[in-house]
């Protein structure tokens, strides 16, 4: 009689900690990528959404115990849909600026981003921008790369070809166009591991900014636990391991890949927070 009285408190308990415990299971994050930004996030056979991005932050959610949802959408409407509590943090690699950085809190970067060239492989390596004089260099239409590349061929006697997409500026390089083509390293990257004819030269380390996650400005408690996922995946070389895979080449010592900046966000930008604060990876 004993034991099944103490069963019943038992059975009693565990009915009453039910809902308890199903609250205290967090809901799932929610965040969205450009879906066309090969090989960030991309279509794949089958159906569904592939790349570095997803693979990066579906990890994080995993070591942060949470599920995730990730949608893909044009990248323009990523910022207001956070501002609007439809994402609780952009999963898109975002470039960090300092008007962004006053609106938004980062992470530290976890890329680093900047401007490269692709030239056709045989071709002489680029060094300086004064090695392209009297030559084409091939750019993707309405980019940053399309005006800096405009300002420097005015300057060094270059010709600057402009084109729908990156793609086509790289096919132009292929078939002989244009000398070489300027675009963002990691599609640079890409483009050179799924093409023995194309190579990534030289990367312009001026130009170079972090690509890191926001959060909303009110959620420094999210910015944290997001970063100690992502600082945790860099010191176990998990996200070396992605790009390596995604971009075909492995990330260089100083790679935001690799390397973990102190505090939390990015130094120097505004929202930083320089606290120093232990490192705890399960």
């Amino acid at each position: 009689m004993m034991h099944r009285r103490f069963a019943a408190i038992a059975i009693a308990a565990l009915i009453c900690a039910g809902p308890a415990l199903a609250q205290d299971k967090k809901p799932p994050l929610r965040t969205g990528v450009d879906g066309t930004f090969a090989p960030h996030a991309m279509p794949k056979l089958g159906g569904g959404v592939e790349g570095f991005q997803i693979d990066l932050f579906t990890e994080v959610a995993k070591r942060m115990k949470r599920d995730i949802t990730i949608d893909a959408v044009s990248f323009s409407t990523l910022i207001p849909g956070m501002a609007a509590g439809r994402y609780d943090f952009i999963a898109a690699p975002t470039t960090v600026t300092k008007e962004r950085a006053e609106a938004m809190l980062f992470t530290s970067g976890y890329l680093w981003t900047a401007f490269q060239f692709g030239i056709k492989k045989g071709s002489a390596p680029i060094k300086s921008w004064a090695d392209l004089k009297g030559k084409a260099v091939a750019v993707n239409k309405g980019t940053p790369y399309e005006k800096l590349a405009k300002a420097e061929g005015e300057k060094h006697g270059f010709t600057v070809q402009v084109y729908d997409t990156q793609p086509d500026a790289t096919q132009a390089v292929l078939s002989g166009r244009a000398y070489a083509t300027l675009g963002g390293n990691t599609t640079i990257v890409y483009a050179a591991s799924k093409n023995p004819m194309f190579v990534a030269d030289l990367e312009l380390k001026e130009t170079r900014a972090h690509w890191a996650a926001p959060v909303p400005k009110d959620n420094p408690k999210l910015r944290a636990e997001l970063q100690d996922a992502l600082d945790c995946m860099k010191k176990d070389g998990t996200i070396a391991k992605m790009a390596e895979k995604w971009f075909g080449k492995k990330p260089d010592a100083d790679s935001l890949a690799v390397v973990i900046t102190p505090g939390y966000g990015v130094p120097g930008m505004p929202g930083y927070d320089p606290t120093p604060h232990e490192l705890k990876c399960n």
